[in-house]
């Protein structure tokens, strides 16, 4: 029975510097040093720009993992994830409520979104001492792999706070990445995303999927990168995986059939040496045209198994906030994953 750690928070370890570094997600090998919330996480841009905490100093021929930082509102409390390929669990350490970290694999309706896999935490728990049956908060974890194995992501967020709750997110790539030399071409990706929405204001949870296109420009500006890219086709489905999406729309406003599309912001150093790209994601209201969800995408480019195309995949998680056309003292978070391919 394989079992694949990543270890984010809690342990001492690092990923290796060498070219030759072995998959972050072999048996019981452990990933990543601890990073430091509080102090520089050895990002290598020197600007405004800012990557989760991870990997301490990233490098274009080793492995690099990112994980949610902590935030006021509850995110980045997962201190580790692990995938267990025998039986299909996903075992998350680090928050309250959720059995004995050991997520199932959803079943019918809500099984995949995106491609991807969903998995539930233990409605119930046993008293150590008595037996009696202890209520648990609503969890839920997507996790996504590509075909080669070089990338992966995890997301885990509840549904049982009157906040957007405690979890997290973590995004790898497993190996090495080769970037155009000297900072020429252009490369185009696709692929599937899928992500969970959590509420400020009410509990409940909701999953959302879509497709996903990104293009880089490797040259410019001036040789920095520069990154765009879209979330279309996406449908919202409720915890038993009903599609919703209509009663979304519907409240924004009777004339609009879909939601908005997701647009990466493209703007001067969103790519660094090592394939790391960070940039601003926003959709704008079809009635009026101002912002209608915003916030950040964080992605790492890798190279496929059999090395047949440079950079060839590309792994990240989305971000964004907005308020509920539902209801309008809600806001919804949405937080979603993807692998795409070149």
């Amino acid at each position: 029975m394989a079992r694949m750690w990543i270890l984010l928070l809690l342990a001492v370890a690092t990923v290796s510097g060498c070219g030759g570094s072995s998959n972050p997600f072999d048996d019981d090998e452990v990933v990543g040093e601890p990073p430091d919330d509080s102090g520089d996480d050895g990002s290598p841009i020197s600007s405004d720009r800012e990557l989760p905490p991870g990997t301490g100093t990233p490098e274009p021929d080793a492995s690099i993992f990112r994980r949610e930082g902590q935030t006021e509102d509850g995110g980045g409390y997962v201190t580790a994830v692990s995938y267990n390929s025998g039986d299909d669990t996903f075992i998350v350490d680090g928050l309250a409520f959720d059995g004995d970290n050991t997520y199932q694999r959803s079943q019918g309706a809500t099984s995949t979104f995106g491609g991807y896999a969903i998995y539930e935490g233990a409605p119930s728990y046993q008293d150590s001492e008595t037996g009696a049956p202890i209520e648990q908060f609503l969890h839920r974890a997507i996790y996504g792999v590509s075909d080669s194995g070089q990338t992966e992501f995890a997301i885990v967020r509840s549904g049982n706070y009157a906040g957007y709750g405690f979890g997290g997110f973590v995004y790898q790539r497993n190996g090495s990445v080769t970037l155009p030399a000297p900072s020429t071409g252009q490369a185009t990706y696709s692929g599937g995303y899928a992500g969970v929405r959590v509420f400020d204001g009410r509990s409940g949870i909701e999953y959302t999927q879509g497709d996903m296109t990104t293009s880089i420009d490797f040259e410019d500006f001036d040789g920095s990168g520069a990154v765009t890219g879209k979330i279309t086709n996406r449908r919202v489905f409720d915890e038993s995986g009903n599609d919703i999406t209509n009663d979304i729309t519907a409240a924004m406003d009777g004339t609009v059939t879909s939601l908005p599309v997701l647009d990466l912001v493209v703007a001067p150093n969103a790519l660094d040496a090592n394939g790391e790209a960070t940039g601003g994601v926003v959709s704008r209201d079809p009635n009026d045209g101002d912002d209608y969800e915003t916030g950040t995408y964080y992605a790492v480019l890798s190279d496929g198994a059999d090395n047949d195309l440079d950079a060839e995949e590309m792994v990240g998680i989305v971000v964004v906030t907005s308020t509920d056309p539902r209801d309008t003292d809600v806001e919804v978070q949405e937080t979603g994953g993807f692998i795409l391919y070149r």
